[in-house]
């Protein structure tokens, strides 16, 4: 159904057979609401604007169908025309957003023919229509189109992932792009040591969108940059459902053969689509400052300021412990960054730690402050930042690749090679672990997995065994892993 098109003069640009004078019909003109008898024209029609929507995002609605030669928003009102270079492409634009919701900034746009042939500029204000045009050059610009040629969109996105601090994983690139529409497919891979992913939608216009939304924008504050383009590809063929790769048209499909502790993982499954943010896509719950940890129910008898150090350190770089001098079962643990102190609260929150089930959860202190000079402490409070334990201090620290929840199978890495799996498994027999099965890595015997009686077991022998002196200049590396013997 036609609705009213409302014209106002101030933009500078007026359709075609609009006469531009003092009276009311100049400032507005009304169309022929009768239904039967809709001719289509190049220009577009579009009602129901979100107010803040700029041109550019107006313009990227018709872009997928064609080049867009004009364009005219009437904020006040709320409607915007597009003049595409072709009828047919305006044809196209219409028919398919009769049968798909148009949406811009979460609100539904009405698409139809504009009864006017074209729109043409009121040369007394010749800058509105620079500007439009600014804006079509630039829009077609981002797009890798010229202002001559029409482009080719497609429906698969190639997504490169820039400074990529945190591990990025197939989940929260779903979760992300699914925000835009509907994912049919994702392959991840990585390409000159860049991690990247090709993500199919069902038509061009999500995939416009998606690209338009999410270009340039970072995962997690500072880092992890997205980079959208289109592929050459038309589709994926996806053979396996796994952390690789995923066809969620075809859930039925094998897993195929899971690597061994290498893929990219966080290891935990976001609550909810990711929250799109200007400065970036925060990851649920995390606060801009959100450093600090509250850790609660500790083993006053058994924890130390430098167990919690090593624990904490398998999620980000711990600059700081505080035990509470008077409730030495709490603790303030301040982390590097916000997204490791919520891995960390993600991970270990309810674990079994000495015997009791630990709390995690984020503290309002901004950081923890070292104790003053003359005040009772008794070695509660410790400093890490210059500690040479950290794992993640190299930006983009294939660390961030194996991070996982606590498990009962730990992962060994800097193993000497003068160093057996006899020796190995007495260290940690010595240290007053029974260890249930040990196993190299095939190609590398710098690596090896070792399986305890319990996760909570393995926790403790984590806190005791990581940097373990297995000979005069090797110390043991020890994290969770994935896998099993």
């Amino acid at each position: 159904m036609r609705g009213s098109e409302d014209i106002a003069l101030s933009n500078g640009l007026v359709p075609a057979g609009t006469l531009v004078d003092n009276n009311n019909d100049a400032k507005k003109a009304k169309v022929d609401k009768g239904q039967n008898n809709i001719t289509p024209s190049r220009v577009v029609h579009l009602r129901n604007i979100p107010t803040e929507a700029s041109e550019a995002e107006i313009i990227h609605l018709g872009m997928p169908f064609g080049r867009v030669t004009n364009v005219l928003v009437l904020k006040g009102k709320n409607q915007a025309f597009l003049e595409m270079a072709e009828e047919s492409a305006a044809v196209a634009m219409v028919s398919y957003f009769t049968t798909c919701s148009a949406q811009l900034r979460g609100r539904t746009v009405y698409v139809q023919f504009s009864n006017h042939r074209e729109l043409k500029t009121d040369q007394t204000h010749s800058n509105s229509n620079a500007s439009a045009q600014a804006a079509i050059q630039a829009a077609q610009a981002l797009n890798g189109q010229t202002v001559d040629t029409q482009g080719g969109p497609n429906t698969v996105l190639r997504v490169i992932v820039e400074n990529m601090v945190y591990p990025v994983t197939l989940d929260v690139l779903y979760q992300i792009f699914s925000r835009v529409g509907q994912v049919l497919k994702i392959v991840t891979f990585t390409k000159n040591n860049t991690f990247q992913a090709l993500i199919q939608y069902p038509d061009v216009v999500m995939a416009q969108a998606a690209k338009m939304n999410l270009d340039g924008q970072n995962i997690y504050n500072g880092c992890c940059t997205l980079r959208i383009e289109y592929s050459k590809l038309g589709t994926l063929n996806v053979k396996f459902n796994n952390d690789k790769s995923r066809d969620y048209t075809n859930p039925s499909l094998p897993s195929g053969e899971p690597g061994l502790d290498v893929s990219f993982s966080l290891g935990l499954q976001l609550p909810g689509a990711a929250a799109l943010n200007t400065a970036a896509l925060r990851l649920p719950g995390q606060t801009g400052a959100g450093c600090v940890l509250l850790v609660s129910n500790l083993s006053e008898e058994t924890v130390t300021p430098d167990a919690l150090f090593t624990l904490f350190g398998v999620y980000g770089d711990v600059q700081r412990v505080k035990i509470l001098f008077n409730k030495k079962d709490t603790a303030l643990i301040q982390m590097s960054e916000p997204q490791q102190a919520y891995l960390a609260q993600t991970h270990l929150d309810k674990v079994k730690l000495f015997g009791k089930q630990i709390r995690v959860m984020p503290s309002k202190h901004q950081g923890v402050q070292m104790p003053k000079e003359g005040q009772p402490d008794a070695g509660l409070t410790k400093d890490y930042s210059a500690s040479p334990l950290h794992r993640f201090k190299k930006p983009g620290s294939k660390n961030y690749q194996n991070i996982y929840a606590p498990s009962a199978t730990l992962h060994l890495s800097n193993i000497p090679p003068t160093v057996g799996e006899e020796e190995i498994k007495a260290a940690f027999a010595e240290a007053g672990f029974d260890v249930k099965a040990f196993k190299f890595f095939p190609k590398d015997h710098k690596m090896a997995l070792i399986q305890l009686d319990s996760v909570d077991e393995a926790i403790v022998a984590l806190i005791k065994m990581h940097n373990f002196q297995l000979s005069d200049a090797s110390h043991l590396r020890v994290s969770f892993s994935k896998s099993t013997i």
